[in-house]
C-alpha cells in the first residue's frame, strides 16, 4: 500500500484492540445498541442469509446475527485475543487484506470497526468481491461530529500550553462520502445514513475510560510522539461542562452504509426514454421548452 495512504498506525491498532478484549464487558451496552441499530436493516428485508462475515464487531454483532436466524458466522478482527472472544467462528485477519475466496459470504457486516482502515475504498472493494452475488453489505463508522466536543477542549487546551496542534481524536467521514464510498467499490443499491446514539457520561473520566476499553484510543500516525503536557488532559477535561441534567453529552454520530453485491435478479433503472407519461402531467405544470423561463407570477 503507498505511504501517502497511511493515517494510523495499524500495529498499535491491534495492540490496543489486544489489550481491550478483556475489558469489553465495560463498553457491551453502548456496542450492542450500535449494532442493533445497525441490523434492523435486515428486518427491511425477506431475504435470508447463510453465511455472514462480521468484522471487527467485539462481540456484540454474532450473537445478534444467529438470533435473526443466519447460521454460519465469521467473526474477523485484526487483533486475534478480540476475534476468539467475538462469538463467531474466529479469524485473525487484517480488513485491508482479506483472505477470502470471491463470493464466500451472503452478508457482511462491519459495526463500529472501519474506521481505523487507511484504505477504505479498497477494503470495501474487496469486501464486495468476497461477496456472493445479491449479497448485503452492512456498515457503520462514527461520523463527523462524533467526540466533537472533546476534540475542540483538547484543541484549546493544547493551544494554550504549546505552540501548535497535535491530532488526537481520529478523521471522521462526512454523511456525503458515503453513497459515492459504495459507488466507488462496485455496491448496487447504495444507500448512506445517519444515526445518533445518545450517550451520556456522568464525568469526563467516565468517557476516556470507555475509549479506552473499547480500544479506541488515538493511532493516527501524525500524532505528536513528545509527551504530552502535563496540564493538558486536566485543562481539557475541565472545559467539558455538565448539561442542566449534570451528565455529559457525547452523542455517538454513526454513517450508515447499506449496499449490495451486484446480482441478476436485481431491480435496474429503465432505459432512457421508456417513460409513458410525462413528468409535467404528473407534477401538474406547463412544459417549457428547453432555454425559456415561464413567465413570472404576481
Amino acid at each position: 500500500m503507498a505511504d501517502a495512504m497511511q493515517v494510523f498506525d495499524r500495529t498499535l491498532v491491534r495492540r490496543r484492540r489486544d489489550r481491550a478484549a478483556s475489558r469489553m464487558a465495560g463498553v457491551a451496552p453502548v456496542l450492542e445498541a450500535a449494532a442493533e441499530r445497525l441490523l434492523d436493516r435486515l428486518d427491511d428485508t425477506t431475504r435470508r442469509f447463510g453465511h455472514a462475515l462480521e468484522i471487527g464487531g467485539r462481540g456484540a454483532v454474532a450473537p445478534a446475527l444467529r438470533a435473526r436466524g443466519v447460521g454460519h458466522v465469521v467473526s474477523m478482527d485484526l487483533s486475534a485475543r478480540m476475534a476468539g472472544g467475538a462469538g463467531g467462528l474466529p479469524l485473525a485477519a487484517d480488513e485491508e487484506w482479506l483472505p477470502f475466496a470471491p463470493g464466500s459470504f451472503d452478508l457482511v457486516v462491519a459495526n463500529l470497526s472501519l474506521h481505523w482502515v487507511n484504505d477504505l475504498p479498497g477494503a470495501l472493494l474487496q469486501i464486495r468481491r468476497a461477496m456472493a452475488p445479491d449479497g448485503l453489505f452492512l456498515a457503520s463508522l462514527p461520523a463527523l461530529g462524533t467526540l466533537q466536543p472533546l476534540r475542540e477542549a483538547l484543541a484549546a487546551a493544547e493551544t494554550a500550553l504549546r505552540d501548535g496542534l497535535s491530532p488526537r481524536i481520529s478523521p471522521f467521514p462526512e454523511l456525503r462520502d458515503g453513497a459515492a464510498l459504495l459507488q466507488r467499490a462496485g455496491f448496487a443499491l447504495p444507500v448512506a445514513d445517519r444515526e445518533t446514539l445518545p450517550l451520556r457520561y456522568r464525568t469526563p473520566l467516565a468517557l476516556l475510560h470507555d475509549l479506552r476499553a473499547a480500544g479506541e484510543g488515538n493511532a493516527v500516525l501524525a500524532r505528536d510522539p513528545r509527551i504530552p503536557p502535563r496540564a493538558l488532559f486536566p485543562m481539557a477535561l475541565a472545559a467539558l461542562r455538565p448539561d442542566a441534567e449534570g451528565t455529559l453529552p457525547m452523542p455517538l454520530e454513526m454513517l450508515v452504509l447499506t449496499g449490495w453485491a451486484p446480482g441478476p435478479d436485481q431491480p435496474k433503472p429503465a432505459p432512457r426514454g421508456s417513460a409513458n407519461a410525462r413528468l409535467a402531467d404528473a407534477l401538474g405544470t406547463v412544459e417549457q421548452p428547453a432555454g425559456e423561463r415561464p413567465p413570472p407570477r404576481h
